[in-house]
């Protein structure tokens, strides 16, 4: 059984020769340990997906996922200048913003004058304006710098058809350097888009005092998702991610939940289902309480599920009331078990993940958010180790 076999029969909830190993690395941990310039990573489309293999195939990983969309060849034309910048680098690009990308964490992109970008304002916010999608501090520059890049100005965002062919091409290349590998990719949810439209603080100050304006964001910005979708579907990713990390309970109630999420993600669930392809949602924290919510929006898996003190998850008790439907994927502490645990901390806490999660198969052991930038490499290869070790997982 190979790696992108491996993870296909555990989403399905079928039997596997042992538990799919499959952890998504912080972008600051390959800038730390690829070897290669954080701005080529962050950037050019075939650094990144080819980094990304070769951490898979360094740590023995069963799958990647790619986390970021894919950039124009010639990204490096719109360049003004590169200089160091502390312990990193900036890039000032052509028409004035700049870009700081540390050593171990995101790139950020500024204002010519270093100033945030900015967002949308409630007071003044169009959901029937184009331009409303165009302003800078929009969740595009969160990837792109210093704009969207080739796509026009009139493109309709919500057409497959306007998002380039560089749009798939970390997708398409990671694919392609990795064929027995399970190869996901992601989407961030309607939601998620709600809150890098605005600051996240006016985001939720807006779900109470205008959630009206929200509703109509959010029927605007599901269209978008779902031609992102339906552009990178047809490249053979083995499954979508919806990233949607502001959506549990240090951010939003249950009946939020239900009003500005669910029925928005159903529509993003309901596209990557048309091509006959596992869906999953990542929201990070306190999901606890709204796992019936998460699980009512159609997905075939959940991604995180973070255990006390960082979230509110018990492995078993998930696994109990929605496992024998919804596949999960990590639970593993990633501060507490992973980064500052001592070594027999660490082991104890993936046996024990691999004893709950592992009967009647549906499951995939990870850390429950991103895997922190310092975390020991060899503690990432370790895990492959003890999931051979603890042996298959029948239904």
């Amino acid at each position: 059984m190979n790696s992108r076999e491996r993870v296909a029969a555990a989403m399905r909830h079928e039997p596997v020769d042992r538990t799919p190993v499959m952890c998504q690395l912080a972008l600051g941990h390959y800038f730390l340990h690829a070897g290669r310039e954080p701005a080529e990573i962050w950037f050019d489309s075939d650094v990144f997906a080819a980094t990304l293999v070769e951490f898979q195939r360094r740590y023995r990983f069963d799958g990647l996922l790619l986390n970021l969309p894919g950039r124009p060849p010639n990204w490096r034309e719109q360049i003004a200048d590169a200089r160091p910048d502390g312990d990193g680098r900036r890039l000032r690009w052509r028409n004035g913003f700049i870009t700081r990308i540390p050593p171990d964490d995101n790139a950020q992109t500024f204002s010519p004058d270093d100033a945030p970008l900015p967002r949308a304002s409630l007071a003044t916010v169009n959901p029937d304006d184009p331009a409303t999608w165009r302003i800078p501090g929009y969740v595009w520059n969160t990837w792109h710098a210093p704009t969207l890049w080739d796509i026009p100005e009139t493109a309709d965002l919500a057409d497959p058809a306007a998002y380039p062919e560089w749009f798939t091409l970390g997708l398409r290349t990671a694919r392609a350097l990795a064929p027995d590998a399970s190869v996901h990719v992601e989407v961030f949810s309607p939601f998620t888009h709600l809150m890098e439209l605005f600051s996240y603080e006016e985001a939720l100050i807006a779900l109470v005092d205008d959630p009206n304006t929200c509703r109509l964001l959010l029927d605007r910005l599901t269209p978008i998702v779902v031609a992102q979708v339906r552009r990178l579907a047809p490249c053979s990713p083995d499954a979508v991610l919806i990233s949607s990390a502001f959506a549990g309970a240090g951010f939003i109630s249950r009946a939020m939940y239900r009003d500005f999420v669910l029925p928005y993600e159903q529509r993003v669930v309901q596209a990557i289902h048309e091509f006959r392809l596992p869906a999953y949602t990542h929201t990070c924290g306190a999901i606890g309480d709204r796992l019936d919510l998460m699980e009512a929006t159609g997905v075939d898996g959940l991604d995180t599920l973070d255990p006390p003190p960082l979230g509110t998850v018990n492995l078993a008790d998930a696994k109990a009331q929605y496992g024998r439907r919804l596949f999960f994927k990590g639970n593993l502490d990633a501060v507490n078990e992973m980064l500052r645990a001592d070594p027999a901390t660490f082991e104890r806490a993936v046996r024990q993940r691999l004893d709950v999660g592992s009967p009647g198969s549906g499951y995939l052991l990870s850390s429950a958010c991103s895997v922190a930038p310092r975390v020991a490499p060899e503690r990432l290869k370790a895990m492959v180790a003890l999931s051979e070790a603890h042996g298959p997982s029948a239904t």
